[in-house]
């Protein structure tokens, strides 16, 4: 119940404003954000490929209306990977985009020619793209634009999330050689024709979907920060034989410190998706209903207003 009235808070206007404008929303910020500009994202990454971690770089924004904000954010892509690239932090360092804010809603070729384009000048910096999974509505756009980009850059990540009840299948199709398959749980509010409902069956459907990816001939990536996923991924990796340069884990930006540091020492990849940009409301939100219990900061956060 919680977790769906988070959900829905971040849709509302009302509560953004609200949220935006307390002081100790700040602090929450700094725990799950990078910062608002490039440099900030480059410090973050120097600071986390130093400790051993690998990263991916999301430049916030999802709620693209129109060509001009596309451009704007195709533009902050390319300017992303230039530094990346000038100051030789590729290829630790890859980048995460949602095709929405690239245009999916109004224009499904539009998202693919800018996505296009930063893939280019990924594969000229010397690293690669991994295209976001967002609401159920548009998987079959994202998977079919995946799908193109792979023809041309191959090593295109792919994201799905097990409270989908598609993915297990999904999984099945993605599971081939050089296919890169960032598997998570899922964190928008999705109808129950489409998506699990409970915890348990979110969970249930992880391990198969991990099954799945690991048995396959791709290079599986682990999204998860629950310990007993943790746990199912390195017995199932030793299962099927695999490597630690064969699958990776990853986490969130500001989640379980420590276990990324943990998993890192153990020789696993350990791969940390930091975002930066001025619109991270909706982002934070989605954060806090996977975890709940984050939710006495930000009502202290509120509290402080004014």
């Amino acid at each position: 119940m919680l977790r769906s009235v988070i959900l829905a808070a971040a849709r509302s206007n009302r509560v953004e404003r609200l949220v935006e404008s307390a002081p100790i929303s700040r602090d929450i910020v700094r725990r799950f954000i990078a910062g608002e500009h490039v440099d900030d994202a480059l410090a973050r990454t120097r600071e986390l490929a130093a400790g051993g971690l690998a990263v991916t770089i999301d430049y916030l924004g999802e709620d693209t209306t129109n060509p001009q904000q596309a451009e704007a954010t195709r533009d902050e892509y390319l300017k992303l990977l230039d530094a990346l690239h000038a100051a030789e932090l590729t290829p630790a360092a890859e980048v995460s985009l949602k095709l929405s804010a690239l245009g999916q809603v109004f224009d499904e070729k539009v998202a693919y020619e800018h996505a296009r384009a930063i893939c280019a000048k990924a594969t000229e910096a010397g690293t690669t793209v991994t295209l976001d999974a967002e609401d159920h509505t548009t998987t079959d756009s994202t998977l079919e634009v995946l799908a193109r980009l792979r023809e041309d850059f191959p090593t295109t990540g792919a994201v799905v999330q097990s409270y989908l009840r598609r993915t297990e299948a999904d999984c099945r199709e993605l599971a081939v050689s050089g296919s890169r398959v960032r598997l998570c749980k899922g964190a928008y509010k999705e109808p129950e024709s489409v998506a699990y409902q409970s915890r348990l069956d979110v969970d249930k459907s992880y391990v198969r979907c991990l099954n799945v990816l690991m048995s396959g001939s791709g290079y599986p990536m682990l999204a998860t920060h629950d310990p007993r996923l943790v746990a199912i991924g390195e017995d199932r990796a030793k299962w099927f034989d695999r490597s630690a340069d064969e699958f990776e884990f990853q986490m969130l930006y500001g989640v379980r410190p420590d276990e990324q540091r943990r998993l890192a020492e153990l020789g696993y990849t350990v791969r940390i998706y930091l975002p930066y940009g001025t619109q991270w409301y909706a982002y934070m939100m989605r954060r806090l209903a996977e975890r709940p219990a984050n939710v006495g900061f930000l009502a202290r956060a509120l509290r402080s207003k004014g």
